[in-house]
């Protein structure tokens, strides 16, 4: 028997409830590979999980968690054997099928990739699914023609997960970053990770009549959408591109065509959940070679199982600063 959040739905009610429960190996669903979890994390889709209406999940009981990462314990995939480290990401693990916030998962070897060298299972959680995306959003910027000297990269819903990590990994690459932040008191950390300047939410935050702005963005990795990214786009300087990764402001864009057709501006799209092997691996190496360290550890909430229940609740409130690494075994 082991530990795992269970969340379940009153049918009469239609609430949800989620507590940690003991369960065994046979309530698994079925998969090729068993890992023994060690850490896993916290991400805005956890919350929809956990929280009182249940989110994205559609059968009960359930085990949230997005991605993990851990050790293989049995495998009748070839790719992996006993001892393997390995992380999970995406693939709607933690939605349609049981996640992360369990002692051990089952799942499909085809939704695992091994963990890349120089990261360890705690490190690679403290990425996890934010910084995973942070590092696709970096990724599709520089295959559109970003580089270092082209100018600041703006950053969006800075001192969330996403943010964080996208912040750290540009300013370690020789960019410069601003990050923009509705909570004046992250700036210390925001600037600790790298970012060279604060651009308040409320400065950027409202649509505008004029289609275009003065060009002021070499890039943006933008995490909120809705009339924060209709801003941004009018803002951009002539060939520059926008990452979306998000739409805590909304998934409604009130722009128009303008800055795609007199600046040749690019909106780039950036799906973490269904990436493909191939590209799943280089964003790992990447994160491996150019996240620092000790900017990672700066980030780190650390968690167990007990407190998923708030901890969904606060990143739903816009309430959590940086990545939680939960250790489901604490």
């Amino acid at each position: 028997m082991f530990n795992a959040l269970m969340v379940d739905k009153d049918e009469d009610s239609g609430k949800t409830s989620a507590e940690v429960r003991q369960i065994g190996l046979d309530d698994l669903p079925g998969g090729e590979v068993t890992v023994a979890v060690e850490y896993s994390t916290v991400n805005y889709k956890d919350g929809l999980c956990i929280g009182p209406g249940g989110g994205l999940v559609r059968k009960y009981p359930h085990v949230p968690g997005i991605d993990f990462a851990g050790t293989v314990e049995a495998s009748s995939d070839d790719r992996y054997s006993p001892g393997d480290k390995v992380v999970l990401t995406g693939w709607r693990v933690g939605e349609a099928h049981w996640g992360g916030y369990s002692q051990k998962a089952n799942v499909r070897a085809d939704w695992l990739v091994p963990l890349p060298e120089g990261l360890d299972t705690r490190q690679a959680m403290a990425v996890g699914t934010a910084g995973f995306t942070a590092m696709l959003a970096v990724m599709a910027l520089e295959d559109h023609g970003l580089e270092p000297g082209h100018g600041p990269v703006l950053v969006t819903g800075a001192a969330g997960g996403v943010g964080s990590v996208a912040t750290a990994i540009l300013a370690n690459l020789g960019h410069e970053v601003a990050g923009v932040t509705g909570r004046p008191e992250t700036e210390s950390y925001l600037k600790g990770l790298g970012a060279t300047q604060i651009v308040p939410r409320d400065d950027i935050n409202e649509t505008t009549k004029r289609p275009l702005e003065t060009e002021s963005w070499a890039g943006c990795v933008d995490a909120v959408g809705g009339a924060m990214l209709a801003r941004v786009l009018g803002q951009m300087k002539y060939g520059a591109s926008v990452a979306a990764v998000g739409l805590a402001g909304g998934a409604g864009l009130p722009a128009t065509v303008i800055p795609f057709l007199l600046r040749g501006v690019n909106l780039l799209g950036i799906d973490s959940v269904m990436q493909p092997y191939e590209n799943r691996l280089r964003a790992w190496q990447r994160i491996a070679g150019d996240l620092p360290m000790d900017k990672l550890e700066s980030m780190v909430q650390p968690a167990t199982l007990h407190d998923l229940p708030q901890l969904g609740a606060d990143i739903l409130a816009g309430r959590i600063k940086g990545r939680v690494v939960v250790d489901v075994n604490a």
